[in-house]
């Protein structure tokens, strides 16, 4: 597997997780027996994941189009986006 390749995988792979940690998110949002101001800060995280699903899939686009790609920020991007998936999910269970 080159770097090309790598990099397209690693992409994917971090614009999935953002959009999971999203849905996850809107789901806590939904709730209807929380405080509002967690409600709030759930929405601002549900956001959050959806913005940087974007920037990935921006990434993913301009390295799939052009050949265009930087493998360092794309495994930086996936190591953010996994450890942001399993923080949202721990949130989650810690409070069910």
């Amino acid at each position: 597997m080159n770097s090309y390749t790598l990099t397209l995988g690693i992409l994917l792979a971090a614009s999935v997780l953002q959009i999971w940690t999203s849905a996850l998110a809107i789901e806590e949002f939904l709730r209807r027996k929380q405080d509002v101001s967690l409600r709030r800060i759930w929405l601002a995280v549900a956001g959050t994941a959806m913005l940087f699903a974007l920037h990935d899939g921006y990434a993913l686009e301009l390295a799939w189009r052009t050949g265009i790609y930087d493998q360092r920020q794309a495994i930086l991007v996936g190591v953010a986006a996994l450890t942001m998936a399993y923080a949202i999910h721990g949130f989650r269970r810690r409070e069910a």
